[in-house]
Order: C-alpha cells, then sequence, then structure tokens
C-alpha cells in the first residue's frame, strides 16, 4: 500500500531567480522556463511580479517568523511600570495596560528583557517582619519567631 504524503520543495536559489527573470524579460514562456528549471509555473509569474513590484528578485525575509505580541511602546510602558512599582504582579500588568496577550506570554517577554517580577500574590514586603497565620493564638500554623 502506498501512502501519499506531501513534500515540500525546495526554496529557488538566487542563480535560479535570476536565470528566471533573464528568461521572462526576453519573452519566453512561464511554461517553457518551469519546465527548464524543474520550478512550477505559479513560482515563475511569482517572481516576474515580484521583481516588477521591487525591481529585485532576492527573497522576503521581513515578513518571515511569528511577530512579537507587544509593541515597542507596550513594553516600554511595562519596564517603566516594573521600575516605578516592583511589586507589580503579571496579572496587574495585564489588566492595567490591557495587553492582549496571556501570564505566560508575559513571563517570557520579561525573561527576554532580562526583568525579573513578583512570583506570589501574598509575600512578605519587609524582610524582617514575621507574618503570622490565622490561627496563631492556639500555636497550629504558625510561623515561630
Amino acid at each position: 500500500m502506498l501512502v501519499d504524503c506531501v513534500v515540500m520543495p525546495k526554496p529557488i536559489t538566487v542563480d535560479e531567480r535570476e536565470k528566471i527573470i533573464k528568461h521572462k524579460w526576453n519573452s519566453e514562456k512561464e511554461v517553457d522556463i518551469a519546465r527548464w528549471l524543474f520550478v512550477s509555473e505559479s513560482s515563475v509569474t511569482k517572481l516576474g511580479v515580484l521583481y516588477r513590484k521591487t525591481g529585485s528578485w532576492m527573497p522576503k525575509y521581513e515578513n518571515c517568523g511569528r511577530k512579537p505580541a507587544l509593541n515597542d511602546t507596550q513594553t516600554a510602558q511595562i519596564k517603566t511600570e516594573i521600575e516605578k512599582n516592583p511589586d507589580t504582579t503579571i496579572l496587574e500588568l495585564i489588566e492595567k495596560y490591557n495587553l492582549p496577550i496571556s501570564e505566560s506570554g508575559l513571563s517570557r517577554v520579561f525573561k527576554k528583557l532580562g526583568l525579573t517580577f513578583k512570583k506570589r500574590r501574598f509575600m512578605q514586603t519587609v524582610k524582617n517582619e514575621t507574618t503570622y497565620l490565622k490561627n496563631s493564638q492556639t500555636g497550629e500554623n504558625c510561623k515561630k519567631p
């Protein structure tokens, strides 16, 4: 039993791109160029359109990859907020600036920026103070000074 699988074609090299453009502007048919270089007709057509629009046959890399969830202004806002108020939680930042990002996504942004953040909601604000729990009178579940 044969299984059909889709194989992505190899990218067209810069030399092949140059040959396609030269032959296309010498009024050769796109079908003939595609057969001669073993590429699809649509690749020849798209390359001709690219050359007409930009004047270059080089591949476009500026549109590649996933775009960041936060733009530069939002990142700068977050950075200044953390510098002003380092006890701000991730959830508070998301709500305050109405950010289109999840908590884990904002955590990754912090990691890229080299910033630290408050991990727990209820933390001691001063390290010298002792924090007592509910049942401190009975002696159960309490921190001993």
